[in-house]
């Protein structure tokens, strides 16, 4: 398995202006590449990190038990961060992070059927106690509900080609296999499409992967969530992979930060915001970065801090 290499890390730890003794919640902990640079620079501080992976849980608790004790991670979604901080106690934090998309290991990982490049069964759940799989959506959805999230999780041109090629294939038999879904997909796109640079069924496994876990859904209540628990001066980075989740972090931030007024009503009417965008436009890999880590090219940072008091008119 090639190293985990953690996206966009120096841009992430700069992001979060880290206090020493401040309260930091890693809410996708994947293998702690970000969390251990943030438990480094904790000193009385305290890290709570959050994933739904229990293979990702031990990895990730191997790496922190070696940089200190002053952190604890919680095997739950981050939509549900307010019972997890409830449960800890905790109202407000200092920083918190959300680095969303699959982790490198299960990619890497055949038997969780996330990647068109093995053969494996049809799973994709990030979290294996969950009851719906990529197996079910395939072989059960009907032909509106599979071209739906084809077209917009995926953004999937030929969404509706396929989608009919796999209700006409699972007549016959059920789909079982990543390799039998590939297939299906490569007869469903025109010669032009399969010789352009790319795996052909690239989006559509990242529809896939996307309505088997609500992560859009799920994103939309955590960023919420994430916000209310920020205190002044706290700084939440979130990085996307995905144009669909970078929109709903977009008009999130820009919703908190942005103040909207017209010049009919004036000034007066408009209600100060609470928040400040620290980066108008998302922050990308460096040159040197997509170099060494291939995954890090379509990742977005976008970054959002609550005003300190007194900022607020």
């Amino acid at each position: 398995m090639e190293e985990h290499i953690p996206v966009l890390l120096k841009e992430v730890i700069d992001g979060l202006n880290i206090k020493p003794s401040g309260i930091y919640l890693d809410l996708t902990v994947g293998r702690g590449g970000h969390s251990s640079e943030i438990l480094s620079r904790l000193t009385t501080g305290r890290l709570i990190a959050l994933d739904q992976d229990e293979e990702a849980i031990i990895a990730s608790t191997k790496r922190l038990e070696k940089i200190s004790n002053n952190f604890k991670i919680i095997r739950s979604n981050f939509s549900l961060l307010d019972e997890v901080l409830n449960s800890e106690g905790v109202k407000e934090v200092d920083g918190i992070l959300m680095d969303l998309g699959v982790s490198s290991p299960q990619f890497d990982k055949s038997e969780r059927g996330f990647s068109y490049n093995n053969d494996a069964r049809l799973d994709m759940r990030m979290d294996q106690r969950q009851s719906l799989t990529a197996y079910q959506i395939v072989n059960t959805y009907s032909l509106q509900d599979l071209d739906k999230i084809l077209r917009e999780y995926g953004e999937e041109k030929y969404s509706y080609s396929i989608a009919k090629n796999i209700i006409k294939a699972r007549e016959i038999a059920p789909i079982e296999t990543t390799f039998q879904l590939v297939e299906i997909i490569k007869k469903s796109k025109p010669m032009k499409e399969l010789k352009k640079v790319g795996h052909p069924a690239k989006q559509a496994f990242q529809a896939l992967r996307i309505a088997v876990n609500d992560e859009l859904n799920v994103l939309i209540k955590a960023l919420h969530s994430a916000l209310d628990h920020l205190k002044p001066g706290g700084r939440l980075a979130v990085i996307t992979f995905h144009s669909g989740e970078d929109r709903i972090v977009k008009n999130i931030f820009k919703e908190a930060a942005v103040n909207v007024g017209n010049r009919i009503d004036g000034p007066n009417i408009i209600k100060e915001k609470e928040f400040d965008l620290i980066n108008h436009k998302p922050i990308t890999a460096s040159e040197a970065e997509l170099e060494r880590n291939h995954r890090s090219a379509s990742a977005k940072l976008r970054i959002i801090a609550k005003k300190e008091r007194g900022q607020q008119s």
